[in-house]
């Protein structure tokens, strides 16, 4: 069974997370690691995918993932992609649980991209790739605003994709879809792209008020297993990673989402050299550009975004942008929609300068806005530096601990200072067993969450004394 679907309501139907030119020529396949590669030739016929389709199902894993109902098991996980599987209230399975997606591999030495819901609460992650050769895996990072989650395999020369270009992309476009549906390994899957920047409120639905959704539209089949699966172009250069289907019943019935490769490759830079996102905020309140708002405002061309608010002291504001301005493009490369928007301003880091056309009075002006994160800091954030916050000395619970009190993971505050913890009433000796239902083994497991996180966050643990407490805290 997958931990890929959820229902979340939509207009008319249910929103499901899936598991989510003239001649051909042919070559004389070259071995990279495992994979059997075909050369690609820019005259092939756009309806040959065998050179994308070769190649991509070698760099395309199946995750297993384990979970672990000794804890909380009779209420709800707070993610609905978990509970739609794993249970209601009242029910209680003290035996693991197990589920499967997709990921893909980035690199010879053993990086896989997926997404965070596949592996969300999992305390054993296993990869098994095309040639069946089977690996634990270790989670980096992940980055619950994008579904985003970065594994790592120990292993050297593995077949991989590479980066395109999901700007690129355009409608009517053909693609790949390629994961593991329903278990049946390396399924390979084609359609064209149906709509870009697509936001389905899946993300924000789930109480992540600061969620980024900019989804590829398509109408290749997708369903529960391939998420975290990989959309290809005909050049086989992954541009998106599969992520939900829109279905009444929880298959495919026709159309499939994925998340940009320009919002993936960012959130995986970040978590290979930060350790967690650097988010660029604009400082803005965003909404749709309509005929009734052009009308009352004498708005002669309905494009671009509407500010509908800037907030103090932030890039927006510093840079000259007001209320009542329609942000045309950011860095030559134009919005017509918040999602648009949205997009653009995630693939920059705070620090970074960006050139944004708005339209004021009918007259494009030109703003150079440098970001800043959502603390207006254009400092680099360190996992570390939520450790702080938190004013704790966090270590992993230790072996006997854990067996004592009937746990599989935990971490244990050892020590406490003035900061959030200490001020929410939590005491020294305290092990922390899950945040926002997602569970932590390691120090670093706290910070990476809390770094990617905003708004309420919910702590629930354990005493050595056995009695369990929640506590909530603000990020």
């Amino acid at each position: 069974m997958s931990v890929l679907a959820a229902v979340i309501s939509g207009v008319g139907s249910a929103y499901y997370f899936s598991r989510h030119f003239s001649e051909a020529t042919f070559a004389t396949p070259n071995s990279v690691g495992n994979a059997q590669l075909v050369s690609f030739n820019p005259m092939q016929a756009p309806s040959d995918f065998t050179y994308a389709a070769e190649n991509t199902v070698h760099a395309v894993v199946h995750v297993k993932t384990i979970y672990s109902n000794d804890n909380n098991s009779s209420s709800y996980s707070g993610n609905p992609l978990f509970d739609f599987f794993f249970g209601n209230p009242g029910q209680i399975q003290m035996q693991p649980e197990m589920a499967s997606g997709s990921g893909v591999i980035i690199s010879s030495d053993g990086y896989i991209v997926t997404n965070n819901h596949v592996i969300d609460r999992a305390t054993n992650i296993e990869v098994t790739l095309n040639d069946r050769r089977t690996f634990k895996a270790k989670v980096i990072g992940v980055d619950v605003n994008t579904d985003v989650a970065l594994l790592k395999i120990d292993g050297e020369n593995l077949p991989f994709l590479t980066f395109g270009n999901s700007d690129d992309l355009r409608l009517g476009e053909w693609v790949l879809a390629v994961g593991n549906p329903f278990n049946l390994t390396s399924t390979v899957t084609a359609g064209i792209v149906s709509a870009k920047a697509r936001s389905l409120n899946l993300l924000s639905g789930q109480g992540n008020q600061n969620s980024i959704e900019s989804f590829i539209q398509t109408d290749a089949a997708v369903n529960p297993g391939n998420s975290g699966g990989a959309l290809v172009n005909t050049k086989g250069e992954l541009v998106g990673i599969n992520t939900a289907i829109a279905s009444r019943t929880g298959s495919y019935t026709g159309y499939s989402f994925a998340i940009p490769v320009s919002i993936v490759k960012k959130v995986v830079d970040d978590l290979r050299q930060y350790g967690a996102v650097q988010r660029a905020v604009l400082g803005v309140v965003l909404q749709e550009l309509n005929q009734d708002y052009a009308d009352k405002n004498g708005i002669k061309e309905l494009k671009g975004v509407l500010i509908a608010g800037v907030m103090s002291n932030s890039s927006a504001e510093d840079a000259g942008i007001k209320i009542g301005d329609v942000v045309l493009s950011v860095n030559d490369v134009e919005v017509n929609s918040p999602s648009e928007l949205q997009e653009q301003i995630n693939k920059y880091r705070p620090k970074e300068e960006i050139d944004v056309i708005v339209s004021r009075d009918n007259k494009q002006k030109q703003f150079k806005v440098v970001l800043r994160n959502r603390a207006g800091s254009t400092e680099i954030v360190k996992p570390g530096d939520m450790n702080s916050m938190l004013g704790a000395t966090l270590e992993a619970a230790s072996p006997q601990l854990m067996k004592k009190l009937g746990i599989r993971n935990g971490v244990q505050v050892v020590k406490l200072g003035e900061g959030k913890l200490k001020r929410q009433g939590i005491k020294e000796g305290f092990i922390i067993t899950q945040i926002n239902r997602m569970a932590v083994s390691e120090p670093e497991d706290v910070s990476q969450i809390l770094s990617n996180t905003s708004g309420g966050v919910l702590i629930e643990g354990v005493y050595p004394n056995g009695i369990v407490a929640y506590y909530a805290i603000g990020i």
